[in-house]
C-alpha cells in the first residue's frame, strides 16, 4: 500500500477564510484538500471556483473534491490550477458522457463516493483511475460524526485496486482514523481535527500516530 499521508481539508465560504486556512497549513504539507460545493449537489455552498483560483498558493498539490452537479463546468474556471492537481468527482453524478468529457480535459481525475452509495455505482469507471475518495460522513457540512460502516467500502476498493490512492474524508481524527487506515485508506483528510487545534503540526502528527498505531495493532494480532 502507498504511504500514509495526513491531508488538511479546507472548507471555506470566503476568500479570507480560505487564505487563512491555507496559510496555517502551508509550512507543514505538500498536499491540500479543497472542498467545492455548489448548493445543488449538496445544500451547502463554498467559495466560488473563480475566487478559489485567486487564493490558492502555487507549489502545492491540490485535491479538489467536487461536490457539484456539473464538475465539467467548474473545473475550467480554476485556470492554471486545473491541470497538475487532482479532481475528485462524485459517483452519484457520473455518466459515461460526463466522464469522457472530463477525461478529455487532460486532467488528473478520480472518483468520490458517498456513504450510502453502493460500490457498484463505480464499476464502469474503477479501472480508469487510481484515485478514490470514500466519504465517511454525508457530504455538505463539517463537524459530522464518522461513519465506520464505510470501512467495508474502503476495503473493497483496496482489494480491487491494491496500488490506488484511497482517501477517507469526514469525521477523521485520532479516535477514528485507525479503522480507516486498517481498512486500506492511505490519504487521511481531516478538517476540524486539524483546524480546530492551535498547534497544527501536533494535530497532524497525532492523526498520523493513531493511524500507524491502528495498523501496528492489527499486524501484531495476526
Amino acid at each position: 500500500m502507498k504511504a500514509l499521508e495526513v491531508i488538511p481539508a479546507v472548507l471555506a465560504k470566503s476568500s479570507e477564510e480560505m487564505r487563512a486556512k491555507i496559510d496555517r497549513v502551508t509550512p507543514y504539507v505538500k498536499t491540500i484538500h479543497i472542498d467545492m460545493m455548489d448548493g445543488k449537489f449538496v445544500p451547502n455552498t463554498t467559495l466560488s471556483t473563480d475566487e478559489t483560483a485567486k487564493v490558492l498558493v502555487p507549489g502545492k498539490y491540490y485535491i479538489f473534491h467536487w461536490m457539484v452537479e456539473k464538475p465539467e463546468e467548474e473545473i475550467p474556471k480554476l485556470g492554471k490550477f486545473a491541470k497538475g492537481n487532482l479532481h475528485l468527482v462524485h459517483a452519484e453524478v457520473l455518466e459515461r458522457e460526463r466522464w469522457g468529457m472530463l477525461k478529455g480535459m487532460g486532467i488528473e481525475l478520480g472518483i468520490a463516493i458517498n456513504p450510502e452509495t453502493p460500490l457498484e455505482r463505480i464499476d464502469d469507471y474503477i479501472n480508469e483511475t487510481e484515485e478514490f475518495l470514500v466519504m465517511s460522513v454525508h457530504p455538505g457540512f463539517s463537524n459530522q460524526k464518522y461513519i465506520p460502516d464505510v470501512e467495508g467500502k474502503i476495503g473493497e476498493i483496496r482489494k480491487k485496486k491494491p496500488n490506488a490512492n484511497i482517501e477517507v474524508d469526514g469525521g477523521v481524527g485520532p479516535q477514528t482514523v485507525g479503522g480507516a487506515a486498517v481498512a486500506g485508506a492511505n490519504r487521511l483528510a481531516a478538517a476540524s481535527a486539524i483546524f480546530g487545534k492551535e498547534d497544527i503540526e501536533k494535530a497532524m502528527l497525532d492523526i498520523m500516530g493513531a493511524a500507524e498505531e491502528g495498523i501496528a495493532d492489527v499486524q501484531e494480532n495476526k
